[in-house]
């Protein structure tokens, strides 16, 4: 297990720095041309004609990192779906996913103008305010509330001992995501208090430190060890007997 994962990690990382380095350089010599064009220069500057080659190595690596991204993609898909309604997680199922996010992801490339990369950046910082009270009620629940001992079975059971909706963490991650506000940042939209940062990004140091106080005050009324007990499976009653004792059907063993 340890040994799969670190060949997966090594191999999609390796695969995708590579040509974040290559990039970054190119970029760094040539910062007057598209990143296209800086890629062959700067390949053509080891020796001629390098470059061409350098630019259809680059495209490796967008295997490796596009089915990544389809094979993450699918799985939160697939994940709000059956959040929501159950579905049968059969492999038609798991190929229409890859196929809707095919036709999806292809369309909004295509339709992307010149400004894509500063709106996808706006976009990632967004996710990263709604990411950041997260986070934070996540590692104090993992971390100090349950240590780390959690029910798999009792996760997807909505009626179960964790139930649909945990009121303690929703409301922990509103007061951590209203208290990011003030000092947002998103492209010309600024907060009231985003100035007296002077530019520097605190977003994610107001969310961590808003958002994990109340979840651990809030989760103080929760019983873990009930909790705990509840969700253990039931001890399966044993039919032998002993010398002495009776069966189930009445017999003296």
């Amino acid at each position: 297990m340890c040994s799969s994962f670190w060949w997966t990690y090594l191999g999609a990382g390796f695969g995708g720095v590579w040509m974040m380095l290559v990039g970054a350089v190119a970029a760094g010599l040539f910062p007057k041309l598209g990143l296209v064009d800086a890629v062959v220069s700067a390949g053509d500057q080891l020796f001629s004609g390098f470059g061409v080659v350098l630019l259809l190595l680059s495209v490796i690596p967008l295997f490796t990192i596009g089915t990544l991204n389809f094979y993450g993609g699918g799985l939160t898909l697939l994940s709000s779906i059956d959040s929501v309604k159950r579905i049968p997680l059969a492999l038609g199922t798991r190929i229409a996913t890859l196929v809707v996010l095919g036709v999806v992801s292809t369309a909004l490339a295509f339709s992307a103008d010149d400004d894509f990369l500063t709106t996808f950046g706006d976009f990632l910082i967004v996710l990263g305010y709604l990411f950041t009270p997260w986070t934070a009620v996540n590692l104090i629940d993992f971390c100090v509330v349950r240590r780390g001992r959690y029910s798999i079975r009792e996760i997807f059971n909505p009626l179960g001992i964790y139930g649909r909706w945990n009121w303690r963490g929703l409301t922990a991650y509103g007061v951590g995501f209203v208290s990011i506000l003030p000092f947002a940042v998103i492209g010309d939209a600024e907060g009231p208090l985003a100035h007296w940062a002077k530019g520097t990004d605190v977003t994610m140091l107001v969310g961590l430190a808003v958002s994990s106080p109340p979840h651990l005050v809030l989760c103080r009324s929760l019983d873990i060890d009930a909790e705990r007990a509840s969700s253990r499976p039931p001890t399966p009653v044993s039919t032998r007997t002993t010398p002495g004792t009776t069966d189930h059907a009445g017999h003296h063993a």
